[in-house]
């Protein structure tokens, strides 16, 4: 006779307590508990239902059973893997278990560390071994030789020719390598994105021509200094490598028109293309890069004097060149002020804007760039000699989120336009080299020390690079001045100035001159850097002012500009050592991505 359904299930529970009640405890580690916290985990992302309906081996039982983070799914350890900056942490990783090493590995060896010969000897024997667990040859992405560079030749690369997945490949400074070290790199290098063999003077056409044979794929190439390099061998990467996005060809002085005009015909995708001191460019090949290159970001073609206003002028009608970013005309000494307003009319976004050289622009030229607005951030206009006042106030209220500017040797300029260009509130370096008209004036505006209360209210001074070497009205008060108002200050060139390279108290805190310097140009070489700045802001706060200040002038004497004596003896010291010469203008060097290289300067 069948029991009553509640009897049959207080005899069920009855049943299972006495069943749990003597089997052993579950532990903590028992497989079902990650996947029974749900209802739904039968759906997981795994593909399983759960581990209970798994049949499992007793080595799998094992493995899951040693610690609960061998349970998580390969994506999850990579992840966390990823986010360790040691290759040692990593390294340890690998000797945890074999699930850990697997997915530890590819992060360890994507990119292996070449930062010594010891290094690179355990690397070249890892990538020839045929036994190894691991094929570690497959699993180098990126290779960077660069720090060993005085080392490195054709023999030392010669391991890497099993390294077929190499994504980036960088032997930056390998002077000793030659066409035979590179090809047997590049070679079957199918996945390459980027390459750079800066400085490889050695290397020919036929390193390229390799390049365009086995990498399909390219989308970086720097060939900078690489002088033996013509336009047979650029021409056949520009028609093989059409995902080219980056180029580089500072100083291949062979290359001419027909290698340019082949990369914009043959690589729409460009962004960036640097062709510094490439000087048989012409107009032609720079108005094909701009029209065709509807994507270009960076244009630089300083010191590439045969181009001429046409090369701007010629270019479509009705046209916008919206991506364009970043232009450096360095140099460029053909260009007028057509030229500059056909620039504007066509690239309304542009950030950065270097004409250092332009010697033919003048004003209108300004006017015309004031309409960029609140899109530029740098402005180079070293050298631009017919730059006036009225120009540079007008731009200043026009761009006012300004970072740096440069206006050396501009010598029309005056105190009235250094006075609008401290009302920039994101003014960062500012270059006023051979600026002579200026005096302390100048200075208690860019500290902030305005006599007339200002319109708005002033927050602390952002200048952290300042050079106003030549400005001989300068007196060491002004400048006392500037360095307790800009406490982010780290570079102050002062060289010519008599107030400072005169005073062997001073220079102390200086930086040392460049070696190829001779001993007059040591003698009026006064640069402070770093940790010099702050040195010297200290001495001279902690000294008696009335000591370390020169008392028979005040900042603000007239006189100074009326006998003139200072700037005669200031000229003619410049004149004899060769400062004077505008090609050794003492400027800042330019950080990458942000101007003319030719503004490497000693001064900096």
């Amino acid at each position: 006779m069948s029991q009553p359904r509640q009897a049959t299930l207080q005899a069920s529970d009855t049943a299972s307590i006495s069943s749990s009640s003597s089997s052993p405890e579950r532990t903590v580690y028992d497989d079902t508990d990650f996947f029974t916290t749900q209802r739904n985990d039968s759906q997981s992302s795994l593909g399983v239902a759960s581990l209970r309906d798994m049949t499992m081996s007793s080595s799998m039982e094992l493995e899951h059973r040693i610690s609960p983070v061998s349970r998580l799914p390969s994506e999850l350890l990579i992840y966390c893997f990823s986010k360790l900056s040691s290759s040692m942490d990593l390294r340890s990783c690998m000797l945890v278990s074999k699930t850990w090493s697997s997915n530890a590995v590819d992060l360890l060896w994507h990119r292996p560390l070449c930062t010594s010969w010891p290094n690179l000897e355990n690397v070249t024997k890892s990538v020839q071994e045929k036994t190894s667990y691991y094929p570690y040859c497959s699993l180098v992405k990126r290779l960077n030789l660069s720090n060993l560079s005085d080392d490195i030749n054709d023999g030392t690369v010669q391991p890497f020719m099993h390294c077929k997945r190499i994504e980036r490949l960088t032997l930056t400074g390998c002077t000793q390598l030659t066409d035979h070290g590179v090809v047997t790199v590049v070679n079957g290098s199918h996945s390459l994105l980027a390459l750079d063999i800066t400085g490889l003077d050695a290397v020919t056409d036929h390193t390229l021509k390799a390049v365009a044979g086995n990498c399909p794929r390219l989308q970086g190439l720097n060939i900078t200094d690489c002088s033996k390099v013509t336009d047979e061998s650029l021409t056949a990467v520009a028609q093989s490598c059409r995902h080219l996005k980056r180029l580089k060809l500072n100083n291949c002085t062979l290359v001419t028109d027909e290698s340019v005009t082949a990369v914009a015909r043959h690589c729409p995708a460009m962004l960036e293309i640097d062709l510094h001191n490439c000087r048989q460019i012409t107009d032609e090949s720079i108005t094909l890069l701009i029209s065709r290159g509807r994507s270009l970001r960076e244009l630089r073609v300083a010191h590439c004097s045969l181009i001429t206003d046409n090369a701007f002028l010629e270019l479509p009608k009705h046209l916008a060149f919206d991506s364009l970013r970043i232009l450096d005309l360095t140099a460029c000494s053909q260009l007028h002020d057509e030229a500059v307003e056909k620039i504007i009319e066509t690239s309304s976004r542009l950030r950065n804007l270097v004409l250092a050289k332009c010697k033919e622009i003048t004003d209108r030229s300004v006017h015309a760039i004031t309409r960029l607005g609140k899109n530029l951030h740098y402005i180079h206009l070293g050298h631009c000699a017919q730059i006036t006042d009225a120009a540079v106030i007008q731009l200043v209220k026009m761009c006012n989120r300004i970072r740096y500017i440069d206006l050396a040797c501009c010598h029309r300029l005056t105190d009235a336009s250094v006075k609008q260009l401290a009302t920039l509130p994101k003014l960062r370096r500012i270059g006023l080299v051979k600026c002579q008209a200026i005096t302390d004036r100048s200075i208690m505006a860019l500290a902030k020390m305005c006599s007339e209360p200002p319109a708005k209210p002033q927050g602390p001074s952002l200048l952290e690079r300042v050079h106003l070497s030549y400005c001989v009205h300068l007196t060491l008060q002004g400048i006392h001045a500037l360095l307790n108002r800009c406490p982010k200050l780290t570079h102050l060139s002062l060289t010519g100035v008599q107030a400072f390279f005169l005073r062997e108290d001073l220079t102390n805190f200086c930086r040392e001159a460049p070696q190829e310097f001779t001993e007059h140009q040591r003698t009026m070489f006064c640069v402070f850097s770093g940790p010099g700045v702050n040195k010297l802001r200290d001495y001279l706060n902690s000294e008696d002012p009335a000591s370390i200040y020169d008392t028979e002038g005040t900042m603000y004497d007239d006189r100074e500009a009326e006998d003139g004596e200072a700037d005669q003896q200031v000229t003619g010291m410049m004149n004899a050592t060769g400062l004077g010469v505008d090609d050794d203008e003492m400027n800042d060097e330019d950080e990458p991505g942000e101007g003319s290289q030719d503004g490497a300067e000693h001064d900096s």
